[in-house]
């Protein structure tokens, strides 16, 4: 479980890892710190001390982002599967027995299951991230938030790894700080492999807490989109183009506009049957969060691929200039020996 100032949600998150029912003795859980500066690591301490037939480590991350927490982890990890976990997150009890289950069964390389989200808080911004990233129109074909069926999938959230995988395809990538996990997928399928989602495989999620939260994150992700393309080719989406398409047309129409009324014919092509959708599925959304949410949603969903896009172009940009922090780095897992993992004194 990579962390990282969860101090408000780590307990929560690591006493549901700690209560599964699989067998105590064939478990450990291994939290590594991302040098967090508030109660994460004393409160995951403390919560190890109450769990003394479990075997528990606790490393540090100097690199303090998640590819070089995994990368610690595996090292030390001596199980035959490897569990990437999240401290934002809740798990059912049986959560490591159906992976467990689904990985025998299939014999996939990689099993997962779904993304349950949870507003962290009963309140209007966190409704509509919500509403927002539970739909396919807000979303796209990201399966694992959509209660897809079981079958094979092109990434799972999170994951469960037989631990050969790493031995064949490599490790995580510490250029990566965002899309790391859809990119060692992408690899391990570029390689043969296989991952498969399972929808009784569920992780209750905490989504953002406010609507701006979300508009980072999507300025954030779609930056790194571009990256994780310029690294691994073979990992290049429509669903993680589609916001940078959608933006990178309004912009040309909206220039061709000031020299011809083309411009506005192309621009109103875009912008009605975009709008047509986006009020279909608000109102399917108002449907299942509330009838309150119909008029703003239209809007937000317009505001979080605007955002998403923006990212997007932002990082194909700085690629074209030669800025774009993965060309910093040659090397695959640059940074994967350097780090050694030092255990956090209680």
């Amino acid at each position: 479980m990579p962390v990282r100032n969860e101090a408000s949600f780590i307990e929560t998150s690591l006493r549901t890892v700690l209560l599964q029912d699989y067998p105590s003795e064939n478990m450990e859980v291994i939290v590594v710190d991302g040098m967090s500066t508030d109660q994460t690591r004393n409160r995951v301490l403390s919560l190890f001390a109450e769990y003394p037939n479990i075997s528990t480590q606790v490393l540090e991350n100097p690199g303090k982002i998640v590819p070089t927490a995994m990368n610690i982890g595996i090292r030390v990890a001596r199980g035959e599967w490897i569990v990437r976990m999240d401290g934002h997150s809740e798990y059912p009890t049986n959560y490591l027995s159906e992976c467990l289950e689904t990985s025998q069964r299939t014999s996939a390389d990689n099993v997962g299951g779904l993304f349950i989200s949870q507003p962290p808080k009963d309140s209007i911004g966190p409704r509509f991230v919500q509403a927002i990233t539970t739909h396919r129109f807000g979303v796209g074909n990201a399966d694992y938030r959509l209660n897809a069926r079981e079958g094979l999938a092109d990434t799972v959230p999170y994951g469960c790894y037989r631990r050969s995988v790493f031995a064949q395809i490599g490790w995580y990538d510490e250029r990566l700080v965002r899309n790391q996990d859809y990119e060692l997928n992408a690899r391990l399928h570029k390689a043969g492999g296989l991952v498969w989602r399972n929808p009784d495989i569920k992780i209750y999620y905490h989504n953002q807490s406010t609507f701006l939260g979300l508009l980072r994150q999507a300025i954030f992700t779609g930056e790194w989109n571009p990256w994780m393309w310029y690294v691994a080719p073979y990992s290049l989406s429509l669903r993680h183009g589609i916001p940078g398409l959608f933006v990178f047309s309004i912009l040309f129409s909206s220039i061709v506009f000031v020299f011809s009324y083309w411009g506005g014919v192309l621009l109103l092509a875009i912008i009605i049957p975009y709008f047509i959708l986006a009020l279909l599925s608000a109102g399917q959304q108002a449907v299942r969060y509330g009838w309150w949410m119909t008029l703003l949603l239209p809007f937000m969903f317009l505001a979080y691929h605007l955002a998403y896009g923006l990212g997007t172009i932002w990082g194909i940009l700085l690629l074209l200039v030669r800025r774009a922090p993965v060309q910093m780095e040659q090397e695959p897992w640059a940074n994967a020996g350097r780090y050694r993992a030092w255990p956090i004194k209680g």
